[in-house]
């Protein structure tokens, strides 16, 4: 019988957010050729006495166990030698940060699988936080206008206990006659679309974003073809645009002069086109007064994300002068929400919908050991890098 094992998690700030809650270990429990053990923690948004309670064992020691999940990165000094670990572990686009991590993960012959590398054949993303990173991550910038502004308030989404508890605050919410550009088509971008209706905020068509001034507020939706094109043809090819990004440009340019916020979803990698550059900040036409980077690539789509406020203060200011970070609100300054976990804003929601994902997508192949989804995911293998991701040997020390 295989043996999965839920890990308390270790990164600085605490994540309380797990891969399968209480009810769905039961489920799994009963219903797969599987058992669970949970690992003590005092910090998880489902308590120990939660999953005893739900016939699951809980202990200290996890080294028992076949597979360990994880949500964020393990620190180095609780990395279990040998053993097989899933997490986010942030190092394929070979972030500095987390070198060592993965140094560590190969001297320790340890086996990673990087939920994030988990992807179906045409490259969509197979599992992940990313619908509720949009919700809060919506909330959050459509919080950072309201305060900057007066005109209206919202309240911090993780003073809700969960998701339905938020929706009723949006009641009776009057917004002014603010635009709003939404970019993405992943889950990121659903969970901002959700916000988007629940807010009653209208959908606009591009062109007419770019050339209306509306009585009510709105935003428009720009997914890749909207956004990017290649120099040469004019045209866009999802496939060539991934493979090729560097021969294409960014049309977001066009809508700077009519965008009051931008709740940024776009997956962003090295080569991409950013939305703009600092230099644009500059400009009398830059009207942006909010950025929501839920995406969070530090200096990637947006290029004034200097990096990762909290969870308790998310938002920062960045002065379109100098770039240089401040408070924020300050007259001459745009605001910039990134948070690295925003999901944990509504932890139990957001697990509950990662565990629905991992066990509808990943159990059965790692019970059968037969699996492509998961042996493309897998970056190191028993200590070994393995060749797909054999751009990482520098960064890896090999």
């Amino acid at each position: 019988m295989l043996k999965i094992g839920l890990i308390r998690e270790g990164k600085t700030p605490p994540d309380n957010r797990v891969a399968l809650t209480p009810a769905q270990c039961k489920w799994v429990q009963e219903n797969k050729n599987i058992s669970i053990v949970v690992q003590h923690s005092p910090t998880r948004c489902y308590s120990d006495t939660d999953y005893v309670r739900a016939g699951i064992e809980v202990k200290e020691d996890i080294s028992g166990c076949d597979i360990l999940f994880g949500i964020k990165e393990v620190p180095v000094d609780r990395l279990i030698a040998g053993k097989t670990y899933f997490f986010f572990s942030h190092t394929r686009k070979l972030q500095p940060y987390n070198q060592k991590l993965l140094r560590a993960i190969i001297s320790k012959k340890i086996t990673l699988i990087d939920y994030e590398c988990l992807e179906h054949a045409d490259g969509t993303r197979l599992i992940g936080f990313g619908f509720f990173a949009g919700v809060v991550g919506a909330h959050n910038g459509m919080m950072a206008y309201g305060n900057r502004t007066g005109k209206y308030f919202l309240n911090r989404v993780y003073k809700k206990r969960n998701f339905q508890e938020l929706i009723h605050t949006y009641f009776g919410l009057k917004l002014p006659n603010v635009k709003v550009v939404v970019t993405g088509s992943g889950r990121v971008a659903h969970g901002i679309l959700e916000i988007m209706n629940l807010m009653e905020i209208h959908e606009a068509e591009p062109d007419e974003f770019k050339t209306t001034s509306f009585s009510y507020p709105v935003y428009v939706h720009l997914k890749g073809a909207d956004l990017y094109t290649n120099k040469l043809t004019g045209k866009y090819t999802r496939k060539e645009f991934h493979e090729h990004p560097e021969n294409y440009q960014c049309l977001f340019r066009d809508y700077i002069s009519e965008t009051d916020i931008l709740l940024n979803g776009i997956y962003w990698y090295e080569k991409v086109p950013r939305l703009f550059e600092m230099e644009d900040m500059k400009k009398d036409s830059f009207r942006i007064k909010t950025i929501a980077d839920i995406s969070d690539d530090r200096n990637g789509s947006v290029p004034c994300n200097l990096g990762d406020n909290t969870m308790e203060d998310p938002v920062y200011g960045v002065n379109k002068m100098t770039g240089e970070r401040t408070a924020p609100y300050l007259e001459g300054s745009v605001d910039v929400m990134a948070v690295g976990n925003l999901p944990n804003e509504l932890p139990r929601d957001a697990s509950r919908y990662f565990g629905e994902q991992l066990t509808k997508y990943i159990l059965d192949d790692l019970i059968t050991g037969t699996s492509k989804i998961i042996e493309e995911a897998t970056i190191v293998a028993n200590g070994q890098l393995k060749e797909k991701y054999a751009y990482m040997k520098e960064y890896a020390g090999l």
